[in-house]
């Protein structure tokens, strides 16, 4: 077994011996061995990037073994400059999750953090699967521990929520499963993605792939118009459902189409690059307008995030090295900003039971070093220089202005509008005279939610400052991706 063998089966593991542990008499237990788990994940995830070859566009820490012989299935491992990143990104995510649940959840402990630990894993598996099969399965898989973390954990409305979740991104997969197969049989009875990069495949087949990715991936994203299950499942899931939907699980569409979409179908993609163009702009714009009427605090960064994804969308789809860069560096700098305003939306939840920023004001007067990491978060969300979240739209709307330099002037927008929602909630909720008594009444954040808001505004501020060792490690493997798209297009 390599890295990537053990970064995805370590906390399938863990997880699973802590489903064994069972009752809730054993919940600290439970707590100390998914804490030690997900950090032992996190630790291994390291020598990727330390060991990375950064000057090589080639797949690296291989690990290839059959699968099902009988239909050239393999076991087939591996990650470039696009992929890296987002696993070492997962198992931190998972990390300060297990530690925002510690005081939280006392009931059915050994579930809760057994579904994050495997669900932590699957998702390794999708960024590093080099087969489509396998890349299938764990893209499935990752739904049934977010399912049950909804439907277990979540609000009033939590098993409705869970089934418009599965329901939209199960079925948005189906297509794609066609595809899979198409491609399995054009290649002479290959699973190999990396095989299936090289098909020589004619427009209207490379359309009708496009199109069947684009059903599976713009659902994941989520992309406008269907968008619509993502508040629903952002406002019922709990405050650990919510951190890793948008911090991961959604990165997992958006990398789907710099693995199938861009390199598998090159002319479909240049073809259809205007629908995606302007279905981005879309969620910039209007789910921008749409995030500055929300009540809820959940519903509000559910929205932004969508907006936030529009722009990693318009980045890929610009064809340029800025814009596809930029638009991973933002997927990876959304999980760090939009993980950590869940978690301040949640402190808050765990003392007033309640998500309504009418019910709020003046936090800051009762809870100043909370609202010191809350208004440094949604600086953050609004793109302030010096955090991570200014650095990928930055480098999207510059790739946009070369391409277009109107569609680049749309994109900003959501600069302004991202400032105005931000600083709209920030005003109401943490500034002022205390609101109530319930405000008043308010403790701070003790050690253990400080530690957690503390890791993420760290790695908010690593990354804004210094962005030039995410960059360098996609650089090669983007500029390869941009090089095979060009040639298809003059071919």
């Amino acid at each position: 077994m390599g890295l990537l063998s053990v970064a995805i089966w370590l906390p399938i593991l863990v997880g699973g011996v802590l489903l064994a542990l069972g009752r809730d008499e054993y919940a600290g237990t439970v707590r100390w061995i998914a804490l030690l788990g997900a950090i032992a994940s996190c630790l291994v995830t390291i020598p990727l990037v330390t060991g990375f070859d950064v000057a090589s566009a080639a797949m690296q820490f291989q690990e290839k073994l059959p699968w099902i012989d009988r239909f050239k299935v393999f076991y087939h491992l591996g990650v470039d400059g696009i992929a890296v990143w987002f696993i070492p990104l997962t198992a931190f995510i998972t990390v300060i999750v297990v530690i925002s649940a510690w005081q939280v959840i006392t009931k059915r402990v050994n579930q809760y953090m057994g579904a994050f630990l495997i669900l932590s894993g699957l998702m390794v598996g999708v960024f590093s699967a080099l087969d489509g099969l396998l890349f299938y399965v764990f893209f499935e898989a990752t739904l049934i521990p977010m399912y049950l973390i909804i439907g277990m954990w979540g609000g009033s409305r939590r098993v409705y929520a869970a089934f418009k979740f599965f329901l939209y991104t199960l079925l948005g997969s189906l297509l794609m499963l066609v595809a899979l197969l198409y491609l399995y049989f054009k290649s002479g009875g290959s699973f190999s993605i990396l095989d299936w990069h090289k098909l020589p495949l004619p427009l209207s087949a490379q359309s009708l792939l496009f199109f069947a990715f684009f059903a599976a991936f713009s659902v994941k994203v989520p992309m406008w118009p269907v968008h619509t299950w993502l508040p629903d499942a952002h406002v019922e899931a709990p405050t650990g459902g919510s951190v890793v939907l948008a911090a991961i699980m959604l990165k997992l569409g958006a990398y789907g189409f710099l693995r199938f979409s861009l390199p598998i179908a090159p002319d479909a993609s240049r073809e259809w690059a205007w629908l995606i163009i302007a279905l981005s702009l879309i969620a910039v714009i209007y789910i921008g307008l749409v995030a500055l009427v929300q009540q809820d605090m959940k519903k509000l960064v559910a929205y932004s995030s969508i907006a936030h994804m529009g722009f990693v969308t318009l980045g890929f789809f610009i064809f340029s090295e800025l814009g596809v860069s930029g638009g991973i560096v933002q997927m990876v700098s959304h999980g760090f900003i939009s993980g950590a305003m869940f978690l301040c939306i949640g402190v808050l939840y765990d003392r007033m039971h309640s998500r309504e920023i009418a019910d709020y004001g003046g936090v800051v007067n009762t809870m100043p070093k909370f609202a010191a990491f809350a208004v440094f978060f949604a600086m953050a969300n609004s793109g302030l220089p010096g955090t991570s979240g200014f650095v990928g739209e930055w480098m999207v709307i510059l790739g946009t202005v070369k391409a277009n330099f109107w569609l680049a002037a749309l994109a900003a927008t959501a600069l302004i509008f991202g400032a105005a929602y931000n600083l709209w909630m920030v005003k109401r909720v943490y500034f002022g005279e205390v609101a109530n008594a319930h405000v008043k009444a308010l403790a701070d954040i003790d050690g253990r939610e400080f530690l957690m808001l503390a890791l993420l505004a760290a790695a908010v501020l690593w990354m804004g400052v210094y962005p030039k060792p995410f960059t360098d490690v996609m650089h090669v493997s983007v500029t390869q991706l941009l090089q095979h798209v060009a040639q298809s297009k003059l071919n």
